[in-house]
């Protein structure tokens, strides 16, 4: 009979870590937290000093009456939950919860599920760290008192079941926020001048950039000015004036953390956020390797440390020695930059077995587990490598007082990059395969010149939200996968090709949050509590403290919201439409969607219909309204209500204006009116200040 009783939150991970121990051991899990806030009420006391309620989860019964029984057939009991906040607060309820004394309470911690880590745990027991239980119990009961306090608001004023969240809150506003600088963004036009210029003795010709004078870089804003420089440059020579060789390095990347995995993962497989934690985990816990059984293939996969353990770099560099050739070691291991946020008890995402080549494991793996194993693989070997080295050449051609340059460079030594290619890694195509030199003769052949456009800012992706989170110290590893799924769910955002769109519901609930609740989306603010929700794990801040001078501004602030919102009467808006079945005017509705039209007559009369939004602009192909629409997925555009006959859309609202230089439709962009035409390029002065006049 077992004596020792080990207690982990998933089956996968009981099942590999019980390969690694004796019989004496019994692994058991308890399928992640036990105990929690009840759902049915806010859960904390407020009138006695905050204090949580925890209950049972409903359908755990069963599952905790398991852990008493083998509990008390237990000599010891080991708590092996994940080594981070949440997994701490999972232990401290389970002690709770069976009863266990916390004084002998045994916690074990292992950043990788391998026999030698899991038996040196079981050899180094500790004491539950009250500092982290109490900063998981700190954060759970703020997003608890922001999402049950606001949320009832948002849904009295919207109508439906909307929800708000301490952090979802604040990556809608970013995404909000984005949103309204492209809707702003008005495109400037420049031009790029190249010379195609023949090389004597060379059959390909040598493509140069124009630069401007010898001192000064000049840019060029219209065809006027491009005009000028060429009629500048007719029949100017074209002699090399400075030919510099040289070399640069790009040093190899740092290990994956979370963010930077989901980051990486998005970019190079296409994967959100969901799917790269949830591969990740399978990863960790423990697959079955043809072979070896069930083995854990990768560290703990939530972690903001780019730390190695010295055992792990040695290996890697014994590796890499091996496989690749001395040379190809890097000099000194990396190390983490000191910064508030590094857990740094937590390593980086690495492989447990490094021998464990991608290519020896694929058959073991599904197609998507590879993938991911191999990127990480792949990354931590190549953040013990040397930087690759290229050889640059650089030329500067003068004509007529002005300068053209051509830079080209070579890959002379890969590095880390045999292993790890970049995603941002851009192909050389100018690379000076001839030999040139200060005698080299120049003739011209043509000119190259194209027209360009200013870009207005990216639209967030997964990855570039989660970077910005990170960078703004908004979530935590564990947070920035539920955010972006919660507000993609919700229907607050959709996402289309990779990029993230704010819809009109979305629009609604970011714009009550700013006007009601400013500080739970300022950003500055929620990136401070997180700071403090790390002094508390840290043990130098006291969790109720923070909890103390949170919740009466929030509940100032609701008040305020309830009273405001009782002021302002929402009463259903009666369109012009006459429900077909019964005669009745439809009305106005706000749904999960956004609005429709329903009958006022429910629930005698239950027609519904779908509500399109006239703008007032006729539509300029076939004279029809132009009225707001949707994709599939909830993003706004402005279509033809004669569609598919018409296909006129835009992404941008119409102005019943037209373009005084080629007659097109002008649209609003921002304060000003634009050209929808692109290549006409005009636009207004700004459309407040005509109004004020």
């Amino acid at each position: 009979m077992a004596k020792y009783l080990v207690i982990v939150e998933s089956p996968a991970k009981a099942k590999t870590i019980n390969k690694f121990l004796g019989s004496n051991y019994h692994v058991v899990a308890s399928n992640g937290h036990v105990r929690d806030l009840p759902k049915s009420q806010l859960g904390i006391d407020v009138e006695h000093d905050y204090e949580p309620k925890y209950i049972t989860i409903r359908g755990k019964g069963d599952i905790l009456a398991m852990l008493r029984k083998e509990a008390k057939k237990a000599d010891k009991v080991f708590l092996a939950t994940d080594p981070d906040r949440e997994g701490e607060a999972i232990s401290w309820h389970l002690a709770q919860a069976l009863k266990l004394d916390e004084e002998h309470t045994n916690r074990i911690t292992f950043n990788e599920i391998t026999k030698n880590a899991i038996k040196n745990a079981i050899k180094h027991p500790r004491k539950l760290d009250m500092d982290l239980v109490d900063a998981q119990q700190a954060r759970r009961m703020l997003d608890r008192m922001v999402g049950y306090r606001i949320s009832p608001l948002l849904w009295s004023k919207v109508k439906r079941g909307l929800s708000a969240g301490r952090v979802q809150s604040v990556a809608l506003r970013l995404i909000c926020d984005r949103e309204r600088e492209i809707d702003a963004f008005i495109p400037s036009e420049y031009w790029s001048l190249d010379a195609v210029l023949d090389v004597n003795g060379e059959k390909k010709p040598l493509t140069a950039k124009f630069y401007g004078r010898k001192k000064e870089k000049i840019e060029i804003y219209s065809q006027a000015e491009l005009d000028a420089i060429k009629q500048a440059l007719d029949g100017a020579e074209y002699h090399i004036q400075d030919i510099k060789t040289g070399e640069r390095t790009r040093k190899a990347p740092v290990p994956f953390t979370t963010s930077t995995l989901q980051q990486e993962a998005s970019k190079q497989l296409n994967f959100s956020t969901q799917k790269t934690m949830r591969l990740a985990q399978q990863l960790y816990e423990g697959v079955d390797v043809k072979g070896l059984g069930t083995v854990g293939l990768i560290t703990y996969l939530r972690t903001d440390s780019i730390r190695v353990s010295e055992e792990a770099d040695a290996s890697a560099r014994s590796f890499i020695s091996e496989n690749y050739g001395e040379n190809y070691v890097a000099e000194a291991p990396k190390t983490a930059e000191a910064g508030k946020k590094i857990q740094d008890a937590h390593e980086a995402i690495r492989p447990t077995y490094l021998d464990q080549i991608p290519v020896k494991v694929k058959e073991s793996l599904t197609r998507d587990q590879y993938r991911l194993y191999q990127l990480i693989w792949n990354r931590f070997v190549a953040s013990r490598m040397r930087e690759a080295v290229y050889e640059t050449t650089n030329v500067k051609i003068e004509a007529a007082g002005y300068i053209f340059t051509v830079s080209a460079s070579r890959l002379s030594f890969e590095g880390f990059m045999s292993v790890y290619k970049p995603e941002d890694e851009k192909t050389e195509n100018n690379v000076l395969a001839r030999k040139i030199s200060m005698d080299s003769q120049l003739n011209f052949r043509e000119f190259d010149a194209k027209q360009h456009f200013t870009q207005p800012p990216a639209h967030y992706t997964e990855a570039s939200l989660v970077k910005t989170l990170e960078e703004l110290g908004i979530g935590r590893p564990s947070t920035y996968a539920p955010t972006i799924t919660t507000i993609i769910a919700r229907r607050y955002v959709a996402k289309e090709n990779k990029n993230l769109y704010v819809t009109e519901l979305g629009e609604v609930v970011n714009r009550m949050m700013v006007q009601s609740f400013p500080s739970i989306v300022d950003v500055n603010f929620t990136a401070n509590l997180e700071y403090l929700l790390d002094k508390v794990g840290e043990g130098v801040v006291n969790y109720k403290t923070v909890i103390r001078n949170f919740y009466p501004d929030l509940d100032e602030a609701v008040k305020q919201a309830e009273k405001n919102l009782e002021e302002v009467k929402i009463t259903d808006e009666v369109s012009d439409v006459v429900c077909e079945e019964c005669g009745r005017l439809m009305v106005i509705k706000y749904g999960p969607h956004g609005k429709f039209l329903a009958c006022p007559g429910f629930p005698e009369c239950k027609n519904t219909k779908t509500y399109f939004e006239k703008t007032g602009v006729s539509c300029p192909q076939c004279g029809k309204d132009i009225v707001i629409k949707k994709t599939k997925k909830g993003r706004r555009y402005y279509g033809c209500m004669g569609y598919p006959e018409c296909d006129f859309m835009t992404w941008q609202r119409p102005s019943n204006h037209r373009c005084p230089e080629c007659g097109k439709i002008l649209l609003h962009k921002g304060n000003k009116l634009v050209c929808m035409d692109e290549t006409c390029g005009y636009v207004t002065a700004d459309i407040r200040e005509n109004e004020n006049q």
